[in-house]
């Protein structure tokens, strides 16, 4: 008998401490993609939100950079997204990042705006469930007709 419980408390206790937290109620990762069609780089007049873009949150042990979970969603026709976690990743790097998008000749992602980090834990002091991932986008394959003068507001004058 002592041994099967020395057997428990060295096999099965430490696997269920290190089992992944699930959390009271999920967290929300929250963001938008759009569609860049000033192929500025970033948000401007023209750019417009994008409905049924794919995207996923990736997150990946902190140490070794292995993905640890993944889980997709779609945005809906306002180009938002929100995507459901259970589990804590308290000891992870977690990314929204952009998959795939759902426009025709705006498929391009724009550097550095593939990917936007999030914290997906609830042992750091922010008391909503809800993480706000920053816009991501996509930009058309070719400038629309009125960028220049879109961009031209984007420019600094020198006095």
């Amino acid at each position: 008998m002592a041994k099967i419980l020395l057997f428990i408390a060295l096999c099965v206790i430490p696997s269920l401490v290190s089992s992944t937290r699930m959390v009271k109620s999920p967290l929300v990762v929250q963001g938008q993609v759009y569609c860049d069609y000033c192929r500025a780089g970033f948000e401007t007049p023209k750019t417009r939100n994008m409905a049924g873009a794919k995207v996923k949150v990736v997150c990946s042990d902190r140490k070794t950079g292995e993905v640890v979970y993944e889980r997709e969603g779609y945005t809906d026709s306002t180009g938002q997204y929100k995507i459901s976690v259970s589990e804590d990743h308290l000891d992870e790097v977690c990314d929204a990042v952009l998959v795939k998008s759902s426009q025709p000749g705006c498929g391009e992602m724009t550097p550095g705006r593939e990917r936007a980090r999030v914290i997906l834990t609830n042992f750091n002091g922010i008391a909503s469930n809800t993480r706000f991932a920053n816009a991501m986008g996509f930009m058309a394959d070719e400038a629309e007709a009125g960028c220049a003068e879109v961009m031209k507001l984007f420019q600094e004058e020198d006095n």
